[in-house]
C-alpha cells in the first residue's frame, strides 16, 4: 500500500510524547563521541565507523552477524572510564529529550564492563548512577534492563537474573536476553527468567529478528515474555500472533535496525503496519542509534511517511510505547494526556513535522 503523502504543516513528532523501550547502551552512544573517545585512548576505527559510517550491515548470515559484532565491541572499547559511562548516559538522555521521548528503558548487560569497573556489582552500581544523573539533568525518566547474552551458558544469565533482582527497587526494570538468536534458544534460559518474573521484574527478551516465528513463540509461552524485542516474524503465525494480540505483548519493533541488519530489504518490508492493524502492542526503537544512524523520531517519521500512519495511528503507536514501558504511574498518565493534547492541537509545528536531531 502507498502511503499518503505528508501534509507540509503536519503535527511535529518531536512534540510527541513518547516512551522509548529498546535502546542499547553501547548503541545509544553519539556518533561524534565514538569518534572524539577512540582518539583520546588511541582505538583504531575502521572506516565502517569513521568515513563509511554508518557502516552497510548484513547480519542474517554467520559472517555477518561476526561483523556486526566485532564493531560493536570496537565501540564498547573506547569506554574505559566511570566519566565515559556517565557522559554516555547524559547524552543518551539529552538525545531522547531532543526528540520528544519522556521515558527510556536501557538496556545493558555489564558482563561486557565488568572487569574494567570492578565486577558485575560495581558496572550496574555505577550506571545506575550515571542514570540518576542523567534524570537530574535532563528531566527523562530512565529505567535499565539487564539483559544475558543468549550465546553465554544459561548459569550466567541466572547470576544477572539475581543482580537484576537486588537493583529491582533501585532502577532496574527489566531482565532481557540478546546477541544472536541462532545460538541461544530462549528455552535455556527459563530458570533465568523466572527469578526476574517473580521479583516484578519485566521480562523482555529479543526474538523474531533473524529467527522465525517459533523463536517469539518460546520467549512469549516459555519466557512469559510482557514485550519482545523486534518480534516482526510474528506476523508469519496468524496463531502466535493473535495470542501476543490477546496477551497484550509489547512489540518493540525497530524499522531501521531491520533495513541496517539485512533482516528485510527496505523499510517498507517491515510489517509495522499489519502488525498495528492486527491489533498488537507496538514500541516503536532505535535499537542501536550508533550502527544504524538514526534514533527515535526517525522511526515515527517512517511509521508517517511509508506506513501511511495517520496522526491519531501515531498518537496510538506513542501510547504503545507508555503502556508497555515500567514507567511510575504518574508518569504514565503525564505522558498519556500529552499524547491526547498534541493529537487536538490544530497548530502544527515546523516543516514536515520534524526538527533537526543531534548526530
Amino acid at each position: 500500500m502507498k502511503a499518503p503523502p505528508v501534509p507540509a504543516q503536519a503535527r511535529s513528532l518531536i512534540a510527541l510524547p513518547k516512551a522509548h523501550l529498546h535502546l542499547h547502551f553501547t548503541g545509544s552512544m553519539r556518533h561524534s563521541t565514538l569518534v572524539e573517545l577512540a582518539a583520546e585512548r588511541g582505538v583504531h576505527l575502521p572506516d565502517a565507523l569513521v568515513e563509511d559510517w554508518p557502516p552497510e550491515l548484513k547480519a542474517t548470515d554467520e559472517r555477518g552477524w561476526f561483523r556486526f559484532q566485532r564493531l560493536y565491541d570496537i565501540a564498547r572499547s573506547v569506554l574505559r572510564e566511570p566519566a565515559d559511562v556517565r557522559r554516555l548516559m547524559l547524552e543518551a538522555a539529552e538525545d531522547e529529550a531532543a526528540e520528544g521521548s519522556r521515558w527510556l528503558e536501557i538496556q545493558v548487560d555489564p558482563s561486557g564492563y565488568a572487569s574494567r569497573f570492578g565486577g558485575l556489582t560495581p558496572t550496574v552500581e555505577l550506571v545506575l548512577d550515571a542514570t540518576r544523573e542523567a534524570e537530574r539533568a535532563t528531566g527523562v525518566g530512565i529505567g535499565v534492563i539487564i539483559a544475558a547474552n543468549r550465546t553465554k551458558h544459561p548459569l550466567d544469565a541466572k547470576t544477572l537474573a539475581r543482580l537484576a533482582v537486588r537493583h529491582g527497587g533501585g532502577g532496574v526494570v527489566g531482565f532481557g536476553l540478546s546477541n544472536d538468536e541462532r545460538r541461544g534458544r530462549a528455552y535455556d534460559f527459563e530458570g533465568a527468567f523466572r527469578i526476574a518474573s517473580r521479583a516484578g521484574l519485566l521480562s523482555t527478551p529479543h526474538g523474531g529478528e533473524l529467527l522465525g516465528p517459533a523463536s517469539v513463540r518460546e520467549c512469549v509461552d516459555t519466557l512469559r515474555a510482557d514485550r519482545i524485542g523486534h518480534g516482526v516474524r510474528a506476523v508469519e503465525d496468524p496463531r502466535l500472533l493473535e495470542k501476543i494480540v490477546d496477551r497484550r505483548v509489547t512489540l518493540e519493533v525497530c524499522p531501521s535496525s531491520n533495513v541496517g541488519l539485512g533482516v528485510v530489504p527496505t523499510a517498507a518490508d517491515v510489517p509495522v503496519r499489519a502488525l498495528f492493524e492486527a491489533g498488537a502492542p507496538i514500541a516503536l526503537g532505535a535499537d542501536d542509534p550508533l550502527l544504524f544512524g538514526s534514533r527515535l523520531a526517525r522511526q515515527y517519521e517512517l511509521a508517517r511517511e511509508v506506513y501511511g500512519f495517520s496522526d491519531a495511528e501515531l498518537a496510538e503507536l506513542a501510547r504503545h510505547s507508555v503502556r508497555g514501558s515500567a514507567a511510575p504511574v504518574d508518569v504514565r498518565k503525564e505522558l498519556l494526556d500529552g499524547i491526547d493534547d498534541w493529537l487536538a492541537t490544530d497548530r502544527p509545528e515546523g516543516p514536515e513535522g520534524l526538527s533537526p536531531t543531534p548526530s
